[in-house]
């Protein structure tokens, strides 16, 4: 071989010999938590089983969530929480508290990535496209909220008494794409009724299964929310 040529090939060869890092190397897990809002006093207070009296239900559950996956994943766990904001926005009127500064602490305190959404749709697209999901992955999908065994209802007796305008239903879980989950990765639902048939619903559709529950659950201040009878079963 010519000698002009040894730099050149020498270079290739080192290029070439480079190692390559690996799909898997390069990828982060997301946890995703999702809180619903709550309803409005006016249309509850009257009811003989209201909901919500409490308006951080799904805040407080939240928080609870997120200090649990901080402590079990670390500080660089990449955390985001959703949070439908026209239904606190409603309900602020009604209190007095600054419910938007405590949920802003929330994500002070503990480093999430907090966004507020206002369409029914908007948990499906973010899931899908929120991150460049060829290198970001859901590695778990939390949901506190009020739902039905076919939905999750964003904003009931919020808006309207006793019904729901946004909400995400188990027939649009198959426009959740397949591929943006993580090796392992899994669902719940920590909300009304949900084991009851959104559950297989979106296992046939995604492939992840999703703990839901069997009944009622009931939330409360200081744990994760839980059944609310003893008939009542978690299931996938």
């Amino acid at each position: 071989m010519h000698p002009r040529f040894l730099p050149v090939f020498a270079l290739l060869a080192s290029v070439f010999a480079m190692p390559v890092p690996s799909a898997t190397a390069q990828q982060q897990t997301e946890y995703v938590i999702v809180s619903g809002g709550v309803s409005l006093m006016q249309w509850e207070q009257y009811k003989q089983q209201p909901h919500d009296r409490w308006w951080l239900n799904f805040i407080r559950a939240a928080r609870l969530r997120i200090e649990e996956i901080r402590n079990e994943h670390g500080s660089d766990a990449l955390i985001s929480w959703h949070v439908y904001a026209p239904a606190y926005k409603r309900r602020m009127r009604e209190e007095s508290a600054d419910m938007f500064g405590i949920i802003n602490s929330v994500q002070q305190t503990y480093g999430v990535r907090l966004h507020f959404f206002t369409t029914g749709g908007y948990v499906i697209d973010y899931l899908n496209n929120g991150q460049p999901r060829d290198r970001v992955k859901i590695a778990v999908f939390d949901y506190f909220g009020h739902s039905n065994k076919a939905c999750f209802m964003f904003d009931y007796s919020n808006e309207i008494d006793s019904a729901s305008k946004a909400w995400l239903h188990e027939n649009d879980v198959k426009k959740v794409r397949r591929d943006i989950w993580a090796r392992g990765a899994y669902a719940k639902s920590w909300g009304c009724y949900t084991g009851e048939s959104m559950s297989q619903k979106w296992r046939s559709a995604t492939g992840v299964p999703m703990i839901g529950a069997v009944g009622k659950t009931q939330y409360e201040t200081h744990i994760l929310p839980s059944l609310a009878t003893a008939a009542g079963r978690w299931t996938q």
